[in-house]
């Protein structure tokens, strides 16, 4: 760990950490789907989030004079703008794209890669993404990186020197949930930087069986942006999030499958021979 690192985790409480900066919020937040930049703001201030994610190719921040721009929403003093490169399907694509995000925020260097594979489902081209990443973390880029839920691709990626691991819990947009669990712990357990849930997420149970597997944190836009009250939802989803870590933390009790226990001490009971006042 970091020496960065290590003053981060010994100066707040159970913070995420991601390339050497300290965040309150495990909560990561997108900013598409809106109905204006305003709705956006809202969402994203009752979320809680601190870390925000932004399409380079699809949010104007400055690359087009004259039209509305995001930042003058979501000043960077206030949120950390991740760029990220959704609608990229080539590794020069996605490079070219988080080069031009570097220049527009004055060399921000803290950047989500995805490089989709399938233009109907959005599922990651792994191939694509391993060529990317190598080659931005070669050009001094911290990389959070959208992926597949498989370990074999996730240690790799972090072998690579990606800042974060970002698996699907199922599709982009799907609102289906996790539906492979068991690859999930896989990666939790073997990887050494922070694993973020990132897609298929539709409501606030998700979010918390996420935290409660034990990842480090959780993206999302379409379940905030889709809502039918996406500021509420967003409300839920901090709650959601932060409750599913808190319960991580504490250790659920055992499952024990046909061992059924009373809730109450049995001890001491009137009329009990094991010590009640019968």
């Amino acid at each position: 760990m970091h020496a960065k690192e290590q003053h981060a985790l010994s100066a707040g409480d159970d913070p995420l950490v991601i390339g050497g900066r300290a965040y309150r919020s495990r909560l990561l937040v997108g900013t598409g789907k809106y109905r204006d930049f305003a709705h956006t703001r809202a969402a994203l201030d009752a979320s809680g989030a601190e870390i925000v994610t932004v399409a380079i190719r699809r949010t104007n921040l400055g690359q087009h004079p004259g039209e509305p721009n995001l930042l003058d929403v979501l000043p960077p003093d206030r949120f950390t703008i991740l760029p990220n490169t959704a609608g990229c399907y080539t590794a020069e694509d996605a490079v070219r794209t988080l080069r031009l995000a570097r220049e527009l925020l004055d060399g921000h260097d803290l950047v989500k890669l995805e490089v989709l594979g399938d233009r109907d489902t959005l599922y990651p081209n792994m191939p694509e993404t391993l060529r990317a990443a190598e080659r931005l973390v070669r050009d001094g880029f911290r990389v959070m990186v959208y992926c597949a839920d498989d370990p074999v691709q996730a240690r790799i990626l972090e072998e690579l020197g990606c800042v974060a691991i970002m698996p699907l819990a199922s599709l982009i947009g799907s609102g289906m949930g996790i539906l492979n669990p068991w690859n999930l712990n896989l990666i939790i357990d073997r990887a050494r930087v922070p694993v973020i849930v990132d897609a298929g997420v539709g409501t606030a149970s998700d979010a918390a069986i996420a935290m409660e597997l034990g990842c480090d944190g959780v993206l999302m836009n379409t379940a905030i942006a889709a809502a039918g009250d996406p500021v509420r939802m967003a409300d839920a989803m901090g709650k959601a999030v932060a409750a599913g870590r808190e319960a991580f933390l504490a250790g659920r009790m055992p499952r024990k499958f046909y061992g059924a226990s009373p809730s109450s001490p049995t001890s001491g009971l009137i009329g009990r021979a094991d010590g009640g006042a019968g």
